[in-house]
């Protein structure tokens, strides 16, 4: 027997890639072994969580004591073996060469003592270990002899060192008593494997992949939920995922560049030879079948949470998903336990604890809500593997049931029916729709079209499956999947719901024909269910007014519906309801028939009468369309607002684009360019009013090239003939004439008028051709011509009777005419348009303009300078950068220089940066003011910057004091 007293213990040696959590236990086992070599025996426990590396442990120690020269006998349990009694004893001693199994049929204390002696027999003459692997599996008599023979080994003399592991996790079912339950723990070594920590984990991973980023090493171990086991066979499958990744950096030490490591795999169909999934498959059996299916569960509920760990590229930090993840009131499933506890059929506390005792191992971690949440969409990916997907749809539907019971957001209990099998019960079709708009107000679009394609699929009564489909096709026809969504609205119109939702339907489909062109089409549709509601005045008025304001598309139509409308407010003024009325004074205003003022005081008096919710957007949005032309912009602010408070997103009508064009005509009025939408020709498109809106807006900001670009983004010969093509054709000839191809322009003009005249447009009102052609014709050459232009349009625009549209008309003449008469006109523009709304300011502008060259012209070289200095500071203040340098280059051709315009202070913010300015004064967020001006969130901070800088300060809370200094 070796001498205790020379005898040390001698460091089991692990292998170099084991991480740093197991040479606790190491030095345990070499602390056992050397007592044993010195003739003490004894009791090592190794206890850990499935894949902590129990096994490799024990298997390094039982090499080095077969190093050290003692007798290591090993058994490892399995899950039913089933050999016969003692079957995990006679693995221990089937090496011993006495070794003769005792029979079966004899008692078990006998065969016990037996096998005992035969064991004590060889310790005399060699040390000795006993290695028995995950001992909890052994089968009663084989375990009944493995405690025993402990408490011997604890008492006597023997050179016998029992090291056993033992899996000790936390399941959903109560597991057996431990192995050490009835023995003293002063005769046990007991020591628990810790789960990897992050730095370990990222040690082993960098180990295999020296060259990786951090960011991908993190996301491995994240995937690797602390288990070395978890980890290694991930690691397996990238190395035969990526064996271009693991050589070549290292031979040649270039550690300059990460390019050849893609983003971990989400999915394990991405793995290959699967050593990751079938680790993870082990893992779940060995947990036992109450908690796998609870693993299951949770990971078929955070499927239909969209995921919630989304990863970064290259596998960062998640983001926090969207609002409306929480699955459970507060208060109601402590650590989320409830939910996936009821959907498994298990005990809520046990849930709760497996919950917690998975987020300490690193299987689980806290999602942005609070929930637990598998540490990688690998992981959980992993989990669901060889799940029947009957079984994962059957998971949703319960799932959804049970959050609806709970008062869980509409949102989340949509996206667990979108996994469903059709419920067949009526709430699943209401949460359904209830949730489209809501992704809607998010910005959500496309989640709100499938959650409306799934509601088609349950059992519907005709009129919801009416509803159903008019919005959905509406959503379709707004998107990229039009030819679906005239299909839709169509079936929706063929069904028999209630006369409100025939309405929707036919403006709806009206609104997507008139849209892709089919002007005759939609009307024809909206006459048709206009004769099948009879007995509805309201509906009627409705689709009366829809026909109206769709004619607009088409020329033709357009004169036969007003014509008709015309005849019958005229005789039947009864069935012409306050929309229709309005749309009637707006056509007057277009045909130069009516005064601003008059036309005010009509849509003022309609606004005051009663109207049916289905016609109110129509009247609010064409009330708006004349305040912006009568420059009343506030109140057509307001009307467009309410406007547009009244629209369905989920629903087409043809008023919401006309409400936005107001909006940007207004925005273009104010002088405020930044606040258009930042629009660009699509390819397969025509012109659209925004377009020509912001093709001006580009022009007068001086972004000639940009210009350009848009003026020539379409072929106008493939264009559909309607309004929007006109201004576009407008705003064209502006972009011509500022390049200097006048006779370019001159075309677009008189091609605008043409078209225009056509439609009985002629006031100057909407597009000002007239003046424009005049100008052009003067730079050409064609004075009379240019003048009878200008004559009449300073005719037409007399009957209109704005500043705005008299002063340019008085410019434009007074230019052409030239001489006395001619500044005498441009004075008389001046003074108009001085004291004018802010819609005129710009128009102001150009008069200045006009009247500094007429008076440079006439010898007046000092007043010239006067006005043409104002105009320039003026054009700084409106952002209308053109005209600031017209003003400028007109100040150098009179002999003086240029304007000294303000460049710090409130004065000198554009009027876009000081609207922007005052609403994040009055502590408006970006996000905020980005929504209430229909603005990029870019946008707003551009102008913000902007401010700041011209402003002299520095943070957000000084803006108050800086504008009210000024």
């Amino acid at each position: 027997m070796p001498d205790p007293q020379r005898e040390q213990p001698r460091p089991v040696r692990l292998r170099p890639d084991r991480p740093g959590e197991h040479r606790e236990a190491a030095a345990l086992l070499a602390a056992g072994i050397a007592r044993a070599r010195s003739g003490t025996g004894g009791l090592v426990l190794l206890r850990g969580a499935t894949g902590t590396g129990r096994t490799s442990v024990l298997e390094a120690a039982a090499e080095d004591a077969a190093a050290q020269g003692m007798r290591v006998l090993r058994a490892r349990c399995a899950p039913g073996y089933a050999a016969g009694p003692f079957a995990a004893v006679h693995q221990l001693l089937d090496c011993v060469v006495e070794f003769e199994k005792p029979d079966p049929a004899g008692d078990e204390q006998e065969q016990a003592a037996l096998l005992r002696r035969i064991l004590y027999a060889h310790a005399d003459d060699t040390p000795m270990l006993l290695a028995v692997d995950d001992v909890h599996l052994a089968d009663g008599p084989s375990y009944r002899w493995l405690v025993e023979t402990a408490r011997h080994v604890g008492r006597l003399p023997l050179p016998v060192l029992l090291a056993v592991t033992e899996r000790s996790q936390y399941d959903v079912e109560p597991p057996a008593p431990g192995f050490t339950h009835t023995l003293s723990p002063a005769l046990v070594d007991t020591h628990t494997l810790a789960p990897l920590t992050a730095d370990s984990a990222a040690r082993l991973v960098r180990a295999e992949h020296p060259d990786a980023p951090a960011d991908w090493i993190a996301a491995c171990a994240r995937a690797g939920a602390g288990s070395p086991l978890l980890l290694r066979a991930l690691l397996d499958d990238l190395g035969a995922l990526l064996p271009h990744v693991a050589g070549p950096h290292r031979l040649s030490g270039d550690t300059s560049t990460h390019a050849p490591y893609p983003p971990l795999p989400e999915t394990s169909a991405a793995l290959y030879p699967g050593s990751y999934p079938a680790a993870v498959h082990w893992w779940l059996d060995s947990a036992g079948p109450a908690t796998a299916e609870v693993a299951r569960v949770l990971a078929v509920l955070e499927e239909g949470r969209g995921g919630a760990t989304t990863e970064q590229p290259g596998g960062g930090e998640p983001e926090e998903p969207g609002r409306g993840t929480a699955e459970e009131p507060a208060g109601r499933a402590p650590g989320g336990a409830a939910l996936p506890a009821e959907v498994a059929g298990a005990d809520p506390a046990r849930v709760a604890g497996w919950l917690t005792a998975m987020t300490g191992l690193g299987v689980l971690r806290p999602g942005p809500d609070g929930h637990p949440r598998y540490a990688h969409p690998l992981l959980r990916d992993a989990v669901l593997t060889g799940v029947p997907d009957t079984r994962r749809r059957a998971v949703h539907r319960a799932a959804a049931e049970a959050m609806l019971h709970r008062g869980a957001p509409t949102g989340v209990v949509a996206r667990h029916l979108l996994l469903s099998d059709p419920v067949g019960a009526p709430w699943a079709p209401a949460v359904l729709r209830e949730a489209a708009p809501l992704a809607l107000r998010d910005g959500r679009t496309g989640q709100a079209v499938v959650f409306l394609r799934r509601a088609l699929e349950e059992p519907l009564p005709e009129d919801q499956r009416q509803r159903i489909l008019t919005e959905l096709g509406s959503l379709e026809c707004a998107g990229r999947d039009s030819s679906a969504g005239m299909t839709r609205l169509t079936e929706a119109l063929r069904l028999h719901g209630t006369p409100q939702d025939r309405v929707r339907a036919a403006v709806a489909l009206g609104t997507a024909l008139a849209g892709r062109g089919r002007t005759r089409a939609a009307v024809e549709v909206l006459r048709t269910v206009d004769g099948q509601i009879s007995g509805h005045p309201g509906l009627g008025a409705t689709l009366q007014t829809a026909t109206a304001l769709l004619s607009d598309q088409d020329q033709t139509v357009r004169q036969d519906v007003y014509r008709c409308l015309s005849d019958t407010a005229e005789h039947s003024p009864e069935l012409v309801g306050p929309a229709a009325r309005a749309l009637l004074v707006r056509y007057a205003a277009t045909a130069a028939l009516t005064s601003a003022d008059d036309a005010m005081r009509q849509v003022r008096a309609l606004l005051a009468e009663p109207a049916h919710p289905l016609t109110e957007p129509f009247l609010l949005g064409t009330a708006a369309a004349v305040a912006q032309w009568a420059d009343e912009l506030d109140e057509a602010d307001r009307l467009v607002d309410r406007g547009l408070a009244g629209q369905r997103p989920d629903l087409l009508h043809p008023m919401h684009a006309a409400l936005l064009n107001t909006r940007a005509d207004i925005a273009a009025a104010r002088g405020e360019y930044a606040l258009l939408p930042d629009e660009r020709p699509a390819p397969a498109a025509g012109p659209s009013n925004v377009h020509a809106t912001t093709l001006l807006a580009l022009v007068e900001t001086g972004r000639a090239e940009e210009a350009r670009r848009l003026a020539d983004g379409f072929d106008l010969r493939e264009a559909p003939d309607n309004w929007e093509l006109n201004r576009f054709l407008y705003a064209r000839g502006v972009q011509r004439a500022a390049a200097g191809d006048t006779a370019g322009a001159l075309v677009d003009f008189l091609e605008c008028g043409r078209r225009q005249s056509a439609r009985d447009v002629v006031s100057p009102v909407v597009t000002p051709w007239r003046s424009a052609a005049a100008e052009c014709r003067l730079a050409l050459g064609s004075t009379r011509e240019a003048l009878a232009l200008a004559e009449e349009e300073l005719r037409l625009a007399r009957v209109w009777n704005t500043p705005r549209t008299v002063g340019r008309s008085l410019r434009v003449l007074g230019t052409i005419t030239g001489g006395r008469r001619g500044l005498r006109l441009a004075e008389e523009a001046v003074g108009l348009l001085t004291d004018a709304p802010a819609a005129a300011q710009r128009e102001l502008v150009a008069a200045l303009l006009a009247q500094g060259r007429q008076l440079t012209a006439a010898g007046e070289r000092a007043r010239a300078r006067e006005c043409l200095r104002t105009a320039a500071r003026k054009a700084e203040r409106l952002g209308a950068v053109r005209l600031r340098t017209l003003a400028e280059a007109a100040l150098r051709e009179g002999g003086a220089r240029r304007a000294a315009t303000v460049r710090t202070g409130s004065g000198s913010l554009t009027g876009s940066e000081l609207r922007i300015a005052r609403l994040a004064a009055d502590g408006r967020t970006n996000a905020e003011i980005a929504g209430l001006l229909h603005l990029a969130r870019r946008t707003v901070e551009t102008h913000l910057t902007s401010a700041y800088k011209k402003l002299g300060i520095r943070r957000r809370a000084e803006l108050g004091q800086a504008l009210a200094g000024d």
